[in-house]
Formats: structure tokens, sequence, C-alpha cells
């Protein structure tokens, strides 16, 4: 597979329709392309909302159209529309945190912003991994943004959500760079509600635990 295959590729990888051997390929090249990587982690979304319909579908039932071959690119092109639009959010993010800290309400801020959006954020000792999750309840579940400082790189990465009741669901996944100790954020999605987290849980792709995220 040459190079602009491989990038090509990065909606297929994401929504799980490579086959074994062109999968395991292109993890390699997430090793190297950063950008490939955000992109990645960005149809998170998109293929969790796929694996919720089919849940809820029954199985007698077909879909009612097969997908187009622009499909993917009409993916593609609907998450960069929303990375424009998230830089935006994050400039004005930005912007009121300063207000809010010169006001005296970083404490208000970081604690969340309002019933429905839950806030927390950890710092594992032994690992040295930091985390900070916000979750917006959805109709569907959780809007889940991950923002997580890991300098242990190059690794692959989850977290998972660990429901009250002992069930596990994986949010998001993501590839750590090479000694990187940037902060990158990551979003994803989960079919539990904030209410119904117990704690959120940083691991690497093989089971080895990073960090753990207590919910309030």
């Amino acid at each position: 597979m040459r190079s602009l295959e491989r990038h090509r590729d990065v909606g297929a990888y994401a929504l799980g329709v490579l086959d074994e051997a062109d999968a395991f390929r292109f993890e390699d090249h997430l090793m190297e392309c950063r950008s490939c990587t955000v992109r990645v982690t960005e149809f998170g979304p998109t293929a969790r909302q796929l694996m919720l319909y089919r849940r809820a579908t029954p199985r007698p039932v077909h879909p009612v159209a097969g997908p187009g071959p622009r499909l993917l690119d009409r993916l593609l092109s609907e998450i960069a529309a929303r990375r424009r639009a998230g830089r935006r959010w994050l400039r004005c993010a930005v912007a009121a945190s300063v207000v809010c800290a010169v006001a005296g309400f970083g404490a208000v801020l970081l604690a969340g912003h309002g019933d429905r959006t839950a806030r927390v954020a950890a710092t594992d000792e032994r690992s040295g991994v930091w985390a900070q999750v916000t979750a917006e309840s959805e109709v569907w579940g959780s809007d889940v943004a991950l923002t997580v400082r890991d300098g242990a790189g190059p690794r692959s990465c989850r977290l998972i959500a660990v429901g009250r009741d002992g069930s596990e669901q994986t949010v998001t996944s993501w590839t750590v760079p090479r000694h990187d100790a940037r902060p990158s954020t990551v979003h994803g999605g989960t079919a539990l509600h904030p209410e119904q987290i117990a704690r959120y849980e940083v691991r690497t792709a093989d089971g080895q635990h990073l960090v753990t995220l207590r919910a309030r």
C-alpha cells in the first residue's frame, strides 16, 4: 500500500471496514502520521453512532440504502468542517476561561457547565499520565471530550467508561506520538449518560492501566 493510499484509508480504518492485513499496515502508518491519527479519532462519534444504530435495528431489517462510492469523501468533508468549528469554539472557551479566572470563578468553570455537562481530571503518580474528561449528556448517551498528556509514546490507548453497574464501553482510542508530552484532545461517545458513569479509565491497547478519573 502506497503512502497516498494509506492517507485515503483513514475513514475505512476508523469505520472498521478494512481487512485484517490492510488494517495492520495502516496501524503501522499511524505510528508515524500525526494527521491520520487526528482524523481517526475524529471519526469516533460517527463510528459509534453507526454502532448504536446497528444495535437498535432488529436483525431481520435490511439497510434501506447502501453506501455510495463518495461516502468516505463526504464524511471527511464533514469532519473537516467540524474541526474548523471546533477551533473557533476553543478560542472562545479560552477567552471565557480567562475572564472567569480574573473574576474568581475558575473553580466553578472546572466543576461543570450545568446539569448536562460533567468534567473530571486526574493524574496518575505511577504512570505520570494526566487526563481530563468533559462529558455532555445527549439523548443517545454522552458526548465526550478527552484531553490527555502522556510523554511515554509511541503507544495506542483507549478511554473506557465504566458504568455504575460495572459495564464497560470504549469511548475513543488514539495513538500517542513518540516522546510528545504536549496535551492533545480527542472526542468520542458512549451510550451511557454522565450520571450512569462511575469512572473513566485510560488504558493502553494491551490493557495496561494509565490513569483513573472518578465521576462526581
